[in-house]
């Protein structure tokens, strides 16, 4: 009996640790979103700017797609369903995650320590400080995008086809924060890599928004073995839009997205322990 307590106890633990953590978050992030809304015209001209920004790059698509009638064997609905599910992806865990990209800073300036102080998960209050709601305007943006190419792309519809799109968006967001983490983790030795995070998350988005036979198989390879993004939306969309993998996988690969972002999640989740365990306060 005491070594099955002894075996409960620890999985209590992290219950009841994430348990404060996700109501720690949800404090924080209505605190800002409070102060945000306070100014409500400063935060709809953010919001719009952001949609407008994120927008150009969707412009650049269709001014390609003026002169050319494929890229890379795929049309412009096809592009933009790629373009919409990877910025769909990228806004939520940016929405979500995106301010813990800034843990650099706090570890020189001190701040962090601060944060170690407090009953609460730290993970949890770097994630929520600042949250920034006008983040919303990329995810309208992809969001447009995407619902304009979904009548548009050539499938024929089935209960699981359409559930895959959803799918996609929750499994690309949960590998778009595990890549947030990790990077934020990597900033516990480096102190000053957030440009190296944002190679990963919004160059990666950038890398998604087009199709993979555009680009040189090694880098294909490398966001399908290295660094997973392919499996945002890039191979589950060869399935569902019915185009030949340029890797020549297997079909059931196209399917390993839950898994793969479990296993990221995990992954980061693991190396953000360790780093905080790691920390010695500012300076050292």
């Amino acid at each position: 009996m005491a070594s099955g307590r002894t075996a409960v106890e620890p999985r209590a633990g992290r219950t009841a640790e994430v348990a404060r953590g996700l109501a720690a978050y949800g404090l924080i992030v209505r605190m800002w979103v409070r102060s945000t809304l306070a100014y409500r015209t400063s935060f709809v001209m953010m919001a719009v700017g952001n949609f407008a920004a994120n927008g150009l790059d969707f412009v650049a698509i269709m001014l390609m797609f003026s002169q050319i009638e494929a890229l890379g064997g795929f049309t412009l609905p096809e592009v933009a369903f790629l373009y919409g599910t990877s910025g769909v992806a990228l806004g939520l865990a940016d929405l979500l995650l995106g301010s813990i990209e800034g843990l650099g800073r706090r570890i020189r300036d001190g701040t962090l320590d601060t944060l170690l102080l407090r009953p609460v998960p730290v993970f949890a209050q770097i994630a929520a400080d600042r949250f920034a709601l006008r983040r919303v305007g990329r995810i309208t943006q992809a969001l447009l995008v995407l619902g304009w190419a979904l009548p548009r792309i050539e499938v024929d519809w089935t209960v699981g086809r359409v559930l895959m799109v959803p799918l996609m968006a929750v499994c690309g967001t949960a590998i778009f924060a595990a890549v947030f983490t990790a990077g934020a983790a990597f900033q516990f030795w480096a102190q000053d890599a957030a440009e190296v995070q944002n190679s990963f998350t919004y160059g990666g988005n950038a890398l998604l928004q087009y199709p993979p036979t555009v680009f040189a198989k090694e880098l294909v390879r490398g966001v399908t073995y290295l660094v997973p993004l392919a499996f945002v939306n890039w191979l589950p969309a060869l399935r569902l839009l019915g185009h030949p993998d340029p890797l020549g996988l297997p079909g059931w690969v196209d399917f390993l997205g839950p898994v793969v972002a479990a296993l990221m999640c995990t992954g980061a989740g693991l190396a953000w322990r360790l780093g905080l365990r790691g920390y010695r306060s500012t300076g050292s």
